[in-house]
This record gives C-alpha cells, structure tokens and sequence, in this order.
C-alpha cells in the first residue's frame, strides 16, 4: 500500500534557483529507483520559499529501501547542499483553516 508524504524543503540563501531544478527531477529519480508510485506530484511555493511537495512512496518498504539505495542517497545528499527540511507547521500557510501556496510548474 502506497504512503502519501508531504515534505517542505526551505532553500538555503542564494539556493533557491538549484533547489527548484532539483525539484523539476525528484519525482523522476525516485521513479527511475521503483520507490514511488505513478501518482503524479503536487509541488507549491510559500510565501518565504519554501517549497512543499505531495507524493506518494510505493510502500512503507519502498521509504526503508531508499535509505539503503546509493542513488537516493546522492540525491539527498544535493538536496542537503541547496535546502533544509522543516516542518509543515513553521510554514505561516499552515496556519490557515484552507492553506493556499503558489503552483511550482
């Protein structure tokens, strides 16, 4: 059973532009390691940046597969040098009865 996840990457100064490319291909590599689903990914912006991403892991094997995989692994590792993660409940948005963010694409 697949495992929906909602993940907010805040970009480290002078990173926003590399933390957006790196976002144009997160979905695809973990696709390409069999670790998601075919379920396409909602990817928004707040107000500070941060970029929020919806999607869904394969299974709860497949999250504990990706922290053994050398390709995930890098990735997270570029992901490391432009972002941090925080929490959804830091976002101002997440404050709001209906959260609204801007479209990422």
């Amino acid at each position: 059973m697949g495992q929906i996840v909602i993940v907010a990457y805040k970009p480290k100064p002078g990173k926003e532009q590399a933390l957006k490319q790196l976002m144009r291909t997160h979905l695809t590599r973990l696709k390409q390691e069999g670790l998601v689903t075919d379920r396409q990914s909602i990817i928004m912006e707040a107000t500070d940046g941060t970029i929020i991403e919806v999607f869904e892991w394969l299974s709860a094997e497949a999250i504990a597969n990706a922290h053994n995989n050398q390709a995930v692994q890098q990735m997270w590792a570029e992901y490391a040098e432009v972002c941090d993660y925080v929490p959804l409940n830091t976002l101002k948005e997440a404050g709001d009865m209906f959260a609204g963010f801007t479209p990422f694409n």
